[in-house]
């Protein structure tokens, strides 16, 4: 049997790079893209994957990126992430933009860029990762509850287009899961964002990549439209249990 190929971006570290180990361990060659090429080039020695360098905000890099990968099973839409928590009127346009960019635009970039790819393997799924702020919204979040509502309604308008065509289209809704997700948002304030996760026990990495791979390993005529995982302690982004 030919080998399953998977590309994952944002695969640096977290839950991209917990992915791409989950799914080598199934068998499937993967293609590691970031813009930290170091960081991929040592998960791709560990994975026998293939490391290549992408900027999901850079139309060229995406091109660039694309043109590598041969036909496609599996694509992880994984780039993207917070900046700030600044209240509408302390709006910072800067950092909305740079969102929306990268959670919204760069996956419909790489999407598109390898869709040929996805269809020529009669067998094709496209994975976006959106969050629990794509069906709430928490003061000081609207740029990036914005663009997470935002990866919402692509993956749904994904399955209307696509409707007939071999691809499925998985949307994975994580809650508190402790990466660099917060550190990122603070802009590298570690007591901040280590405060975030006390007094409970957040998703890992792990625990996010698990359901992905769960979903892109079920039959080919199941697809499993979206999965919301939260830490036990987590009702809603604001209502959190701390012992």
């Amino acid at each position: 049997m030919t080998q399953k190929t998977a590309v994952v971006t944002g695969a640096s570290s977290g839950i991209g790079a917990a992915t791409a180990r989950m799914l080598a361990a199934q068998g499937y060659k993967v293609y590691v893209g970031a813009r930290r090429l170091d960081r991929l080039q040592a998960l791709a020695a560990e994975i026998d994957g293939v490391a290549l360098m992408l900027d999901v905000t850079d139309p060229e890099s995406v091109a660039a990126f694309a043109a590598k990968i041969p036909v496609l099973n599996v694509l992880v839409n994984n780039a993207g992430g917070a900046l700030g928590l600044e209240a509408i009127a302390e709006l910072d346009e800067a950092k909305w933009l740079a969102m929306y960019q990268s959670n919204v635009l760069g996956l419909a970039r790489v999407t598109k860029a390898l869709l040929p790819q996805l269809r020529a393997s009669g067998d094709g799924h496209v994975v976006n990762l959106g969050s629990i702020a794509g069906h709430e919204t928490y003061a000081g979040g609207a740029g990036y509850t914005a663009v997470k509502h935002a990866v919402r309604a692509i993956s749904e308008t994904m399955r209307l287009e696509w409707l007939g065509e071999p691809i499925r289209v998985t949307e994975i809704d994580p809650g508190f899961a402790e990466t660099e997700f917060s550190l990122v948002r603070f802009a590298g304030d570690a007591e901040r964002a280590r405060k975030v996760y006390e007094g409970l026990q957040p998703l890992s990495a792990e625990d996010v990549a698990d359901s992905i791979v769960w979903a892109v390993t079920r039959p080919s005529h199941v697809n499993i439209d979206q999965i919301i995982l939260k830490p036990t302690a987590q009702a809603r982004v604001d209502k959190i249990h701390r012992g």
